[in-house]
């Protein structure tokens, strides 16, 4: 037998990768040896072979996946560990762990008793790789990187992994900033979170701002201030850039904003009472309104957050519900005794599974990259509770409690999350339903017999040929699939700017050829039947329908692209603004056919015009991004060795870019933080070019 060896492990939870103690990856041989003989074999099957589904006879990919499996069981650790179930196209089926690799093994290995999706991945099996770990905790956390990773067809999948906002409190400059922020905690400072989005932070950063003064500026715009800026004219904040506070009474707002948001509302409300008080008895009453603002502002974020326990200071809750085969896991999160937002998901998985298997997957792969709270309420028990328990606990560095509470104010805020599920699910069933139904009205009013899974539409954008970009929008019967957007920067200098038809061809091209390249040869002319292990929520890559945002000339553009690439069974529309470029006399271009319109309440022509409009807010909004970093580029960018820290001295130094390219050698030296050597890089640029 050959040999391979597996990939390294990815770093788990903790931050440290599970050190595997034994590793094989064996690939099935041409002819299965049954291994009867075998004496570990027979040890963990315990008996004859059963190759029986349920009663009945096992189909023959079944015997033969089950055959495989057996192969590879007299190489199969003991103890803990993870195993990959593979393909013969070397497709990733599935991910598991077990205390016992080997006992987990022997029960594929017999065939017998599983449901319809075991029995499809034993099927599908032909090689196994196996990797050791010392702990049953660590094979958890191999096996959520591993899953994150490859994404295994039969596994359960957390389909939204996008980090939680958080609000930061600065540490590393002496008027700290308040802002938000998202993704690696680098920046010294005090981190306050998760919001369960974007909204719930700027919210509560806005009323952070009129209770506490403090800035929201980067370091760059403060170091620069000159007179305060308007954001101290309408007191949100107290104006430390240019002294209208001093560092130490800034300071003190500051501390009194850490305070609050590490649970101690209560201790900073009274402290502004008391001092508000204060300031009335001593007839400063200019002050006593700008702490009584202060405390209404505190009072609106405690007010606004919803839902507040009134015994759970931090908990993150957990309910999952189940509906027409789909499940959905609603998350909260509290903390210092406030809801600070929640949100759904939902997560792919095989109808066979019940709602603790999914959550028990799920809950795993969401704290693979995020921290977790004191307590961790579940709506359901599930199997792992204690490992689980045990891996967040240590990777936090502190006791993490995961329960099923049954009473009390514990158990009345799962039910409220159950509630936000069930809610939740049943708005997405009757979406999914409605787009459903438009897609196949789409493809009625296009002719188009088959049935509409994905349907991308293009669009371009510039202005006089610069900055262009292409947008690709994608939709499907859950929705617009944003996860699968992409953009395309117009790249070829043989295109004549503001050539709209070569654009769409070198961004059909681009797409296209990928795509083709990824399958590894020309799509085929009618979509491959669906494959029985496959997830009936499986979303294509490949398209039924591609729209054009334009006419007639856009639309030969695609038909030709598509005909070199060898492209077939990808239907084709464009679409033409009407006269007037009036909404609802469009023309619409299919191969084939004279142009047509749709009637004006034709609710095909209602969805047509929702994807065009989305297209277009994609690339704009694309174009704008790239248009708004041209415009503040500087000079300064393109010298390599110069980075934020010296090209902010240098226009502190000098105020401009022209300024600096102005500037002799020797007052580039005296700048401050900038040495000889970089002094004269800046020197030979500017000079060199002039």
């Amino acid at each position: 037998m050959s040999r391979e060896k597996p990939p390294e492990p990815e770093t788990g939870p903790s931050g440290e990768a599970p050190a595997p103690v034994e590793s094989a990856a064996l690939r099935a041989p041409d002819l299965v040896d049954d291994g009867l003989a075998d004496d570990d074999v027979e040890e963990d099957l315990a008996g004859p072979l059963d190759l029986s589904l349920d009663g009945e006879a096992a189909p023959a990919s079944v015997l033969r996946g089950a055959a495989v499996i057996r192969s590879y069981l007299r190489h199969a650790p003991r103890g803990p560990g993870v195993y990959r179930m593979i393909s013969d196209a070397g497709e990733v089926l599935y991910v598991g762990k077990a205390k016992s690799v080997k006992s987990r093994i022997s029960s594929y290995a017999r065939g017998s008793g599983h449901n319809g999706r075991i029995s499809r991945m034993i099927s599908l099996t032909a090689s196994m790789v196996f990797v050791s770990t010392s702990t049953e905790t660590e094979a958890l956390l191999l096996e959520t990187n591993y899953i994150k990773q490859m994404k295994p067809r039969f596994n359960v999948l957390m389909r939204d992994d996008k980090s939680f906002p958080y609000i930061l409190l600065t540490g590393d400059h002496a008027a700290p900033q308040l802002t938000k922020h998202r993704g690696a905690r680098n920046r010294k400072g005090d981190y306050f979170g998760p919001f369960a989005s974007v909204w719930a932070v700027n919210r509560t950063l806005n009323a952070l701002q009129r209770a506490f003064l403090l800035r929201s500026c980067t370091d760059s715009y403060y170091e620069n201030r000159t007179r305060p800026c308007l954001l101290h004219q309408i007191k949100r904040c107290a104006g430390p850039c240019t002294g209208e506070i001093s560092h130490i009474d800034y300071a003190a707002l500051a501390g009194e904003a850490r305070d609050f948001l590490s649970g101690k509302s209560r201790g900073v409300r009274d402290h502004l009472a008391t001092e508000m008080m204060a300031a009335a008895e001593k007839l400063e009453f200019e002050g006593a309104a700008r702490l009584r603002d202060r405390i209404a502002a505190l009072s609106a974020i405690q007010g606004e957050q919803g839902i507040n326990p009134r015994t759970v200071e931090e908990a993150d809750v957990f309910s999952i519900v189940e509906q027409a085969g789909q499940f959905c896991v609603e998350v909260f999160f509290f903390r210092t005794f406030q809801n600070w937002g929640n949100r759904a998901y939902f997560p792919r998985a095989d109808r066979s599974l019940g709602e603790a298997e999914v959550l028990d997957a799920f809950l795993a792969q969401f704290y693979a990259d995020k921290p977790a709270a004191r307590l961790v309420l579940l709506s359901h028990d599930v199997e792992t509770r204690a490992l689980l328990e045990e891996a967040l606990s240590a990777r936090m560095g502190r006791k993490v409690e995961v329960v099923v509470p049954q009473r009390g104010e514990r158990r009345e805020l799962v039910e409220h999350a159950a509630n936000n599920a069930r809610e939740t699910m049943g708005r997405k069933l009757a979406e999914t339903s409605a787009q459903q139904k438009m897609l196949e009205a789409l493809a009625t009013a296009f002719g188009i017999e088959r049935k509409l899974r994905r349907v991308e539409v293009y669009d371009n954008s510039h202005i006089m040929g610069t900055n262009a970009v292409g947008g690709m929008v994608v939709a499907g019967p859950q929705g617009f699939m944003k996860s699968h957007y992409r953009t395309f920067n117009i790249k070829s200098e043989e295109l004549t700017p503001g050539d709209d038809y070569g654009m769409m061809r070198e961004v059909l091209r681009r797409r296209f050829a990928r795509l083709v390249k990824d399958e590894g040869a020309a799509v085929p002319a009618s979509p491959p039947p669906e494959d029985e292990g496959a997830s009936s929520e499986a979303f294509p890559s490949r398209p039924d329908l591609i729209l054009i945002d334009g006419g007639r000339g856009q639309f030969e553009a695609a038909r030709t692209i598509l005909g070199e690439l060898g492209v077939e069974g990808v239907e084709i529309a464009s679409i033409a603004k009407g006269p007037d470029r009036n909404a609802g006399r469009e023309s619409f271009f299919l191969p084939g056919k004279e142009p047509f319109r749709l009637p004006p309440r034709d609710p095909a022509l209602y969805f047509v015009q929702r994807l065009r409009d989305e297209a277009h807010r994609f690339a704009i909004g694309t174009h704008r991004a790239r248009r708004k970093k041209d415009f503040t580029k500087s000079p300064l960018d393109e010298i390599a060795g110069i980075g934020p820290a010296r090209k902010r001295a240098l226009l502190h130094a000098f105020g401009t870019a022209k300024a600096i390219a102005r500037a002799g050698l020797g007052d580039l030296e005296k700048t401050p933080g900038i040495n000889a050597a970089t002094a004269r890089l800046v020197y030979d640029f500017f000079h060199d070019k002039g």
